[in-house]
């Protein structure tokens, strides 16, 4: 399906190379500006990550610090953090996103993932009455109508605004919202 971006998606388009070796999921957060790496909160063993490649505005991503494949493949705790950080994802999006309705999955296995990363991750796509139309069904396009920086600010907001923050963070300073959970 092809995508039609606005003209404020030239600035990443033109933008050097970022070549990451290894696997993206592992490398982003551990760099220092969580803005750039599109990381908006942490938890002890996850966090979220918006996706560069939006479906639709707020399209993020609940990760597990460790490289895992498979859900089956995570502790308890890990596990846990993960559901209760998808679980505050939905919420963080319903306060400062507002969508209809949300869609969560996980695609698990090459057939499945398209030839993603192996590195485990929930979607977590907000979603919108009337967000299909014409476009995609008739001209296998997708129109995204917010910009990924505007997004972030949003899902920063919704998250904190949490009753788990430990740091709200800072936006416009790069630093992600960090949660904590009682496990």
């Amino acid at each position: 399906m092809d995508r039609i971006y606005a003209p404020w998606r030239i600035e990443w388009v033109e933008r050097e190379t970022d070549p990451i070796e290894g696997c993206p999921f592992c490398v982003l957060p551990e760099r220092e500006d969580d803005r750039e790496s599109r990381i908006v909160a942490y938890s002890d063993r996850n966090y979220v990550l918006l996706n560069n490649a939006p479906y639709n505005p707020g399209h993020a991503m609940v990760i597990p610090r460790e490289h895992r494949e498979d859900p089956t493949d995570l502790d308890d705790a890990t596990l846990f953090d993960h559901a209760k950080l998808k679980r505050a994802t939905l919420e963080a999006l319903r306060r400062d996103v507002d969508p209809d309705g949300i869609n969560t999955g996980q695609n698990l296995g090459d057939a499945a993932a398209g030839g993603s990363v192996d590195h485990l991750h929930t979607h977590v796509v907000p979603r919108w009455n009337g967000d299909t139309n014409f476009m995609p069904v008739t001209g296998e396009t997708k129109v995204i109508v917010e910009a990924i920086d505007r997004t972030y600010g949003h899902l920063h907001a919704g998250f904190a605004a949490g009753d788990d923050v430990v740091d709200p963070g800072d936006a416009e300073a790069g630093a992600a919202v960090e949660l904590d959970f009682d496990i």
